[in-house]
């Protein structure tokens, strides 16, 4: 192999022993891994890439890295970095490598995991899939990992590239990552795990999708809030996420799980308050009725992260059964420590960064929906 296509990357004896000391990457009451694992993790520097090396690295696993090397990382103790791109099929690297587990962070696209079948087929012990809970042909009623899943309609899965997935990302994303998912069944029918997350939060989200409602509350004044409280809402921290993915493949655990969260069913009403309890703040919850909202063209999940109305077509979106998972060992921090966590990596952040978040409402347009409704009808004053 080429030299430059392969290379070792770590940190200081100094990060290495505060990798070791940390409570947040091996929790309290963890057992110890039965053995060291040999773990090929596709990605590895996105969003919970690099919390499952810092973990997996923290539980005395070996961590192989394959990505094109444009965003290298200084990990807490060695981690092999092997460079190829997925996009033009240039796998390379990985040729003649074993593995006992292959951790499948990014794909969206049949392509790559065909690519990375042929490539590690027979040489990786296990395969788990990153998929998503979008996967789904239907969000009406709340489901377990049975339900249907979406179908592709276009004229060849493995045809489509980044480029098409962006530019019909709506339409694309869950019927492609369910063809993946088919896909990796035919290449690792004996060793599959799929894990379908839903929303990802916590330090590190680029997206905001949770990350608006600490940075708003703790902003203060007048939130705009939707619905009245009581539609239900899932996500997932990305550390338990990462954490859990490393000990399934400790255990080698099989199957196929939604990942979200939390615990017990959470409302929007309970989230938002205790993100404000442990963010502090004075803000004041202006709840508005959703219709309102719909008729002033104020879109669920993008410009009010996380809430979808619990009706009709949604109705079942925020209730997907997660009992497999609970099952299988998944836990979850509490909802203090992600708000307090992701609110204080945001606010570590750049300047030109904190002054635009990439979802939630624009504070003037914020501002211009509250008047409006406090001037309605239907405001209660």
């Amino acid at each position: 192999m080429p030299s430059h296509r392969r290379r070792f990357v770590e940190g200081s004896l100094l990060a290495i022993g505060a990798l070791r000391l940390s409570p947040s990457l091996a929790a309290e009451g963890d057992a110890a891994p039965a053995r060291q694992l040999r773990i090929l993790i596709l990605g590895g520097t996105g969003f919970i890439g690099p919390h499952q090396v810092r973990y997996a690295l923290a539980r005395g696993h070996e961590v192989t890295l394959f990505n094109r090397g444009r965003e290298p990382q200084a990990w807490p103790a060695r981690v092999e970095e092997r460079i190829g791109d997925r996009n033009t099929g240039d796998l390379r690297s990985l040729e003649g490598g074993r593995w006992d587990v292959c951790i499948d962070n990014p794909t969206t696209l049949p392509f790559w995991v065909r690519d990375a079948g042929r490539v590690l087929a027979g040489r990786v012990g296990q395969y788990i899939f990153i998929s998503t809970v979008s996967v789904y042909a239907s969000n009406a009623k709340p489901e377990d990992e049975s339900a249907p899943l979406a179908s592709y309609t276009g004229a060849d899965p493995m045809a489509e590239t980044a480029a098409t997935l962006r530019s019909r990302i709506g339409e694309l994303y869950g019927p492609l990552k369910a063809a993946s998912e088919r896909e990796a069944a035919q290449w690792f029918p004996d060793g599959l795990t799929i894990v379908r997350p839903g929303l990802i939060a916590g330090p590190g989200d680029e997206t905001d999708r949770f990350t608006y409602w600490p940075v708003r509350l703790a902003r203060g004044g007048d939130v705009l809030a939707p619905g009245n409280g009581s539609d239900p809402v899932q996500f997932i921290d990305a550390r338990d996420l990462a954490e859990w993915t490393i000990r399934m493949a400790e255990s080698r655990t099989l199957g196929v799980f939604n990942a979200t969260g939390p615990e017990r069913p959470l409302t929007m009403g309970a989230m938002l308050g205790g993100i404000q309890a442990s963010t502090g703040g004075d803000a004041r919850l202006a709840w508005i009725p959703a219709p309102w909202l719909e008729a002033h063209e104020v879109s669920p999940w993008s410009d009010l992260p996380v809430w979808v109305p619990a009706e009709g077509e949604s109705a079942g979106f925020a209730r997907r059964d997660i009992g497999r998972a609970l099952r299988a060992g998944l836990t979850f921090r509490p909802l203090a420590v992600t708000a307090t966590e992701t609110l204080a990596w945001f606010r570590r952040q750049p300047p030109e960064r904190q002054a635009s978040l990439r979802a939630g409402l624009a504070p003037e347009r914020e501002a211009q929906l509250l008047a409006a409704w406090k001037a309605s009808p239907g405001s209660v004053r």
